[in-house]
């Protein structure tokens, strides 16, 4: 059975103090029903893996570099320093806003699994793919890119997240039964790739406003083991009633 695995992604927002004080108020609260975790900005990692105990703690973005000229990135080795042991790829503010492609994530994800830090594969398509029925296509197009390469075993420890891009920080969500049928979608395509005993593990999340008073629904359904959180992870409240709503 595939453990449930819940993650705020935090975005560009909380600043060290602000991180640490979220951190303090959520980690007693966390139970072992399911892994979860925030993503945070560089800035508050050092900060938030000290003083989590029960909280993971995930960074947002990986260069797929060990070091050289590429101002304002981030390496591998600077994480592993930190004890950074998950990371975020591919989210679509990633590929929109500074162009990332799935040859990209996939050479973030290598590095990041070479060094044994989990990656979480972001996916999904914008408005305008879903409206013109292309859901399918950009799914197993960007699952394909993304994991080419990547040795069996490996895959079955990641995480694949599936957001669709026009239910990102819009106020609307996916019904649960089109994330259930685009997570279901992902599934195959890994077991296309890999077979069925790593599609049967891998775990899927669905990411797209969800909060408090949706997340057992869509964590109801049969492919869908968890979610990625953007707003209602920024408050201690909230995230500590959506790890009550994990049964």
């Amino acid at each position: 059975m595939r453990k449930p695995i819940i993650f705020g992604n935090w975005k560009m927002n909380k600043t060290n103090a602000e991180a640490l004080e979220f951190v303090n108020g959520v980690d007693a609260h966390v139970t072992d029903k399911a892994d979860f975790g925030v993503a945070v900005p560089f800035t508050a990692l050092d900060t938030s893996i000290k003083a989590a105990n029960n909280l993971k703690i995930a960074a947002q973005n990986v260069h797929f570099e060990e070091n050289g000229a590429y101002t304002g990135e981030i390496s591998v080795p600077m994480l592993k320093e930190l004890n950074t042991e998950w990371v975020v790829l591919g989210h679509s503010e990633r590929r929109q806003y500074f162009n990332e492609t799935d040859a990209d994530v996939q050479k973030k994800a290598k590095v990041s699994l070479e060094a044994g830090i989990i990656p979480i594969v972001c996916v999904g398509e914008t408005l305008f793919e879903f409206e013109a029925d292309k859901t399918e296509s950009v799914i197993r197009k960007q699952v394909s890119g993304c994991l080419s390469g990547l040795d069996g075993e490996d895959v079955a420890k990641l995480v694949i997240a599936y957001e669709p891009v026009w239910a990102i920080g819009t106020g609307k969500s996916a019904t649960s039964e089109i994330a259930q049928n685009s997570c279901a979608i992902v599934r195959d395509e890994v077991r296309n790739l890999f077979g069925d005993d790593v599609a049967n593990k891998v775990r899927v999340q669905y990411g797209g406003s969800v909060k408090p008073d949706n997340i057992e629904e869509y964590m109801s359904q049969e492919d869908i083991d968890g979610a990625l959180i953007g707003g209602a992870s920024l408050e201690v409240e909230s995230f500590k009633a959506i790890i009550d709503a994990i049964k």
